[in-house]
């Protein structure tokens, strides 16, 4: 409850020496201690007050009746996981102590060829799948190893023709506007 370290005790025992003094120190030390005794002593007698008047009641049976009922063996959730411990060791080859040939023969002839058919299927495309994959694998490291070529410089441009146009006429210049000078009189 109260996290009272030895430093703590030390400094506190420092500080009672000083305010206190040396001759009445142990009359505290020992006063204080009668005070600890008696709390402790109210305090189990209190605890003790309180299971007894809660074994009267019966508030222990019915504790005892909800721990039983909540149980894994009250719900029946020990056969539970007993049944889900047998269903994980559970090996189909142990019981009949068959392998798969035998497992075969026990089915119809028909269902058989059907899944020798299906196992022969399966294996032939696991095996192109994987040849794939190792092709594809090898044309990689291929192309990692080839050197790229060098990029090709675009084509120098050619100059444009040069336009042998007829000689134009020099452009008529128009006639400058005439400046007006403003008026002079009227100043408002």
């Amino acid at each position: 409850m109260f996290d009272i370290g030895w430093t703590e005790l030390l400094v506190v025992g420092v500080v009672a020496l000083i305010v206190v003094g040396p001759e009445d120190l142990p009359k505290m030390f020992r006063t204080l201690g009668r005070f600890t005794g008696r709390a402790k002593g109210l305090a189990r007698e209190f605890t003790s007050a309180m299971n007894d008047a809660a074994d009267s009641t019966g508030i222990k049976d019915i504790k005892n009746d909800l721990n039983d009922m909540t149980s894994k063996k009250g719900l029946g959730l020990d056969a539970l996981d007993g049944m889900a411990d047998s269903f994980e060791k559970w090996d189909p080859l142990a019981d009949g102590d068959t392998d798969e040939g035998e497992e075969r023969s026990m089915l119809t002839p028909d269902r058989a060829a059907a899944a020798k058919k299906i196992e022969a299927a399966a294996a032939k495309k696991a095996s192109d799948r994987l040849a794939a994959e190792a092709e594809a694998a090898e044309q990689a490291a291929k192309a990692a190893e080839a050197p790229k070529p060098a990029a090709k410089k675009p084509a120098a441009k050619k100059p444009a023709a040069k336009k042998t146009a007829a000689k134009k006429a020099p452009a008529k210049k128009k006639p400058a506007a005439k400046k007006t000078a403003p008026k002079t009189g009227d100043k408002t």
